[in-house]
């Protein structure tokens, strides 16, 4: 097991803690390190390595490392029954450990292959509005949504010819699925629970391989508070929820192996090494991130770059949504109410 699950995953997290003394802790980073999945990684068989779209991995590697997102959701498991816990240092001195629950809040998973059976009905799926919505800003979320399809198909107004469009498919691939939340958190079932829901008309979100995805490919977290232990009653900042931004293709997750080397801790059972280091694993950190509810300086503190951090973090999502051409409705939520 990996991560900062349970009581056995939690030593990561607790041990991060004391590596600084308390003017110099980040509640942020930890939290951050507590929610990244780390995932247990095979080697590509040689005859798979010559089918690997090349405009997304290395040429000229002898070994491709790999992992199925069933592996991945795999690691939201105990964390979607009981939540993800994070040690948080309140300003007393004293630590709670937050414990948030994982859901799906948006994911694209674009393949270099169009499946014959779904090639003219890409999937797109949207739940009941969480708010009462008008119906120009549902057609306005619909129109959004389908732009993303430009990577697929090409749109008409597109300023790239037919060659061009070509050459854009074959570097950003076909949109096999994609899904954006608009329930109210209350009305959501856990990560692992809607990945399972997916799975019954979409196989693929449980096989295919990180290899297999192209570079556009992503997912958003959002995690909300259920519980602390020990309890304290009003303490401000405690209510903040987050929502994290994961890229889901090997093509950017060997660099973020590569830009984290050195920081952040494995669980026990690699014996204490950086997450970079860690042999046979890949970890997700996000690239990106939005808060909500955010109160005080419980998560920020001045004497850390936690500051820049949050700004860094968030201007990362919204430059990757504006890429994507897609609207993400967590995330217009979370930003407009950031503070509230």
């Amino acid at each position: 097991m990996t991560g900062c699950r349970g009581t056995t995953m939690m030593s990561s997290c607790w041990r991060s803690q004391h590596v600084f003394p308390p003017a110099k802790h980040s509640n942020l980073e930890c939290f951050l390190d507590c929610i990244t999945p780390t995932v247990r990684t095979q080697l590509l068989p040689k005859t798979c390595i010559r089918d690997i779209n090349s405009l997304w991995q290395p040429i000229g590697k002898d070994t491709i490392e790999y992992f199925t997102l069933g592996d991945l959701w795999a690691q939201y498991d105990e964390w979607s029954a009981y939540g993800a816990g994070s040690p948080v240092l309140l300003n007393s001195s004293e630590t709670v450990v937050q414990y948030y629950v994982p859901y799906l809040s948006a994911i694209q998973i674009y393949v270099s292959k169009p499946n014959p059976k779904e090639e003219t009905d890409v999937a797109g799926f949207e739940s009941d509005s969480w708010s009462e919505d008008s119906e120009s800003d549902k057609l306005s979320r619909s129109l959004s949504n389908n732009s993303s399809k430009g990577w697929d198909a090409g749109s008409e107004d597109s300023n790239f010819d037919q060659e061009g469009s070509l050459q854009m498919k074959d570097r950003l691939g076909y949109l096999y699925l994609q899904y954006f939340e608009t329930c109210a958190p209350y009305g959501r079932v856990p990560l692992l629970d809607k990945v399972t829901e997916l799975a019954r008309e979409y196989p693929g979100i449980l096989s295919l391989k990180n290899v297999d995805l192209s570079p556009a490919s992503w997912m958003a977290v959002a995690w909300y508070p259920i519980y602390h232990i020990p309890t304290r009653r009003s303490v401000r900042g405690l209510s903040a929820c987050f929502l994290t931004y994961h890229t889901l293709s090997s093509s950017f997750q060997d660099t973020i192996l590569e830009d984290n080397k050195g920081k952040g801790t494995c669980s026990s059972e690699d014996g204490g090494k950086s997450k970079g280091d860690c042999s046979g694993r890949i970890s997700l950190p996000p690239f990106g991130t939005a808060t909500y509810k955010m109160h005080g300086d419980l998560w920020i503190n001045p004497e850390t770059a936690d500051q820049e951090r949050k700004v860094s973090l968030l201007n990362a999502a919204n430059s990757w949504l504006k890429q994507l051409r897609v609207q993400h409705h967590d995330y217009d939520y979370f930003i407009t109410h950031s503070y509230s």
